[in-house]
């Protein structure tokens, strides 16, 4: 067998993660540079822009796409100016992930490692989206669910406040984490907290919470896993498919005889298996297994399930991946080496699909429709691994001994009572009774 000690010294080595982070940074961002930002950094340009010029503040003088929390680093990159925007806004991004490292790195250097392969093989779309700024707060609050799950549900509601999906976070750690009253509490004063600020800068509720009629009215976005036999109706030159751009949501979406209905399906679809694993982390609980493997377990099958079943496919969603993969390495390990191997194999097929082939995806080409439902597949596979291990999520070994002897001690007679029991009168016959102490006729023992 080959020797694996230099792999395992260099992978222990804080220096070597350090020149590594640098090295990943500069590649992707030097790519997202090139890219112009694939968009998305453009559209945040003119929202800055927008904001400076006439005064209006996202999310609270003016409906917006995103929650209110998102407007503070859109608005920070702007400060020097739209020719500026770009490169403060990769800075912006660069520093959330040497936060992660950090954090990763503090807890086990191999988390960090892992990391950054995910970094690496997504590609600029983790410094293309607003996404990555969001990081920080789950992962450093996946970091404290252990010791301080308030704090967590601080983190992870602040997060939620800039793009909606660590609110997932929030809902495993009610469903399945410790101190449940606690973390309500922090979750509910957390949004307060930014609900009565934004009010105070003269937001209402129609613009703090015009994100979410916005998010509604979405149709089936090509990445998504719903969009797949669609896509190949415009491959195969169906009547009527197409492929087309939305200018109010700025994302590519389908439209073929069904993608209506898909769309509409889709929602509630995903609300179903919400509650299904909902309900499987209850019956994990109530069947005496381990609190932190409920939790980590259920995060990912929450956070899975709206990637592998909304009618939204984006690139970034690949980064929502990384704090529940976290949150099961760390308390579970080596049992979670599928998602370990997973999650960096999807990322690295949605940089070939975004925006390595992209204009080909747009085109329907049927290599790079390939490549899509490849990974979408791997997508339903973390899912349904989710939904399995926490189908058979039972005591541990180390638990059912410890019932037992518990359960074998309240069985014992109070000290100081005899264990004897009383001697049976032979002189006189019991009922039923035969010669010798075999059962009668036709009876069991």
């Amino acid at each position: 067998m080959p020797d694996d000690a230099p792999l395992r010294r260099l992978i222990g080595n804080r220096y070597a993660l350090g020149v590594a982070f640098f090295v990943v940074q500069a590649v992707v961002g030097w790519r997202a540079l090139q890219l112009h930002g694939l968009g998305d950094v453009r559209t945040y340009s003119g929202w800055a822009a927008h904001c400076f010029v006439t005064g209006d503040l996202l999310g609270i003088t003016h409906p917006w796409v995103y929650p209110v929390l998102a407007s503070p680093p859109i608005l920070l990159a702007g400060v020097f100016g739209s020719a500026a925007y770009l490169v403060v806004w990769v800075a912006i991004t660069t520093a959330s992930d040497a936060v992660v490292v950090v954090l990763l790195a503090r807890r086990d250097l191999a988390l960090g490692w892992w990391f950054l392969l995910v970094v690496l093989l997504l590609g600029p779309v983790t410094h293309a989206r607003i996404d990555e700024v969001v990081l920080p707060f789950t992962v450093g609050g996946v970091l404290l669910i252990r010791s301080r799950p308030a704090l967590a549900a601080v983190l992870f509601t602040l997060g939620a406040w800039i793009k909606v999906w660590p609110a997932l976070l929030v809902i495993a750690l009610l469903v399945a984490g410790r101190r449940r009253l606690a973390v309500l509490g922090a979750a509910a004063g957390t949004c307060t907290v930014v609900i009565g600020s934004a009010v105070a800068l003269g937001a209402s509720g129609g613009t703090l919470f015009s994100f979410i009629g916005t998010q509604s009215s979405r149709g089936l976005q090509i990445e998504a896993p719903a969009a797949a036999p669609f896509l190949w109706s415009v491959a195969t030159g169906q009547h009527g498919a197409r492929i087309y751009f939305d200018k109010t949501l700025l994302t590519e979406q389908v439209a073929a005889s069904g993608t209506h209905i898909a769309a509409i399906i889709a929602t509630p679809i995903l609300a179903a298996g919400v509650l299904i694993i909902l309900g499987l982390a209850v019956r994990g609980g109530l069947r005496g297994a381990p609190s932190d493997h409920v939790l980590a377990l259920t995060a990912m099958s929450l956070l899975s399930a709206v990637i592998a079943l909304n009618k939204v496919g984006s690139p970034q969603y690949i980064t929502w991946y990384v704090a529940p993969v976290v949150l099961g390495l760390i308390t579970m390990g080596r049992q979670w080496w599928f998602p370990a191997v997973a999650v960096p194999a999807t990322a690295l097929l949605t940089q070939v699909i975004y925006p390595t082939a992209y204009p080909l995806v747009l085109r329907a080409d049927p290599a790079l429709l390939a490549v899509l439902d490849l990974r979408d597949l791997l997508e339903l596979a973390l899912l349904a691994w989710a939904l399995l291990q926490l189908l058979l999520l039972r005591r541990t070994q180390a638990q059912q001994r410890w019932f037992s002897y518990v359960a074998g001690r309240r069985s014992r007679p109070p000290r100081g009572k005899s264990t004897k029991t009383p001697s049976p009168d032979l002189s006189q016959p019991t009922r039923g009774a035969t010669t010798g102490f075999s059962p009668p006729s036709g009876e069991s023992v």
